[in-house]
């Protein structure tokens, strides 16, 4: 099933923020990775870009973030639009400046900083605004009381929610009108996991921040998500509302773990039918 359009979807029922039209990504010029994807993500929305390692999710983020130059990566096809306008050519620090931020896979905080040092490089755009740094500074401490507390403790030595906590405060430093967080449940605790998606789900409602959300947990994802996309081997498989997606027979067998007593389990698969089914 290919994706469909913002409108058929109902994901345009609200203004799109960012469109991404039928792209293809090359590596070295010769790796094909991503075979005409297409997404949407509303003013406001939370949306979840699912799959399993090496579905593609990571290089659909890099290429909208337009990081894939530093891995020998290209846009090869298609088009990404913000707001209307075309950003393939733009370069990660003018994306930034335009509201659009990547919490990258795997935490990346500058571990011999402290954590408010990691926090301030995050304003690095914002030049003397001395005043609403300092007021965004609370506002991350408001969402993130052990931050606060751990502000000058060096962010090497923080534990590995600490680090997810103060990458996602260090994106909202930059006053992003849409983030993108790739696996942020990666390495952590169940607990911690829910504890993190609800601040994230605080930020997109009081902050009005547009969020794309890259997750192999497809369960925690569709749970905060209004709208997801399934990719396999770089192609969008099926979409629709994350509450649809859950009913979904094939979601719940092969991603969430769930499956009627006539069914097979995910592991007992062949991927080649999967395929046969997802897009049959």
């Amino acid at each position: 099933m290919a994706a469909v359009t913002a409108e058929e979807s109902g994901v345009g029922a609200q203004a799109a923020l960012l469109d991404v039209n039928n792209i293809e990504v090359i590596y070295d010029h010769v790796i094909l990775v991503l075979k005409g994807v297409s997404l949407s993500v509303p003013e406001g929305g939370i949306v979840a870009l699912l799959g399993a390692n090496g579905a593609g999710k990571t290089t659909t983020l890099k290429a909208i973030s337009n990081l894939l130059r530093a891995e020998r990566g290209e846009v090869t096809k298609g088009s990404i639009e913000l707001g209307g306008e075309r950003v393939q050519a733009l370069t990660p620090n003018d994306l930034v400046k335009r509201g659009v931020i990547q919490v990258m896979e795997g935490r990346h905080c500058f571990e011999h900083l402290t954590v408010e040092e990691n926090l301030l490089t995050g304003a690095y755009t914002r030049g003397g605004d001395r005043v609403g740094i300092q007021q965004d500074l609370e506002m991350v401490y408001g969402y993130f009381p052990r931050l606060k507390e751990r502000r000058g403790s060096q962010a090497g030595y923080t534990s590995g929610g600490e680090q997810q906590m103060t990458a996602i405060g260090r994106a909202l430093m930059s006053r992003p009108k849409m983030i993108l967080l790739d696996e942020p449940s990666m390495g952590l605790a169940p607990q911690l996991v829910e504890q993190i998606f609800e601040i994230v789900k605080r930020i997109n409602e009081e902050e009005g921040v547009s969020i794309l959300l890259a997750e192999q947990n497809t369960n925690v994802a569709l749970k905060y998500a209004r709208y997801g996309y399934i990719l396999e081997n770089g192609r969008v498989v099926l979409d629709g509302e994350a509450s649809a997606l859950r009913e979904n027979e094939d979601v719940k067998e092969f991603y969430l773990g769930l499956s009627g007593s006539d069914r097979r389990s995910y592991r007992d698969v062949k991927h080649y039918k999967r395929r046969k089914r997802w897009l049959s």
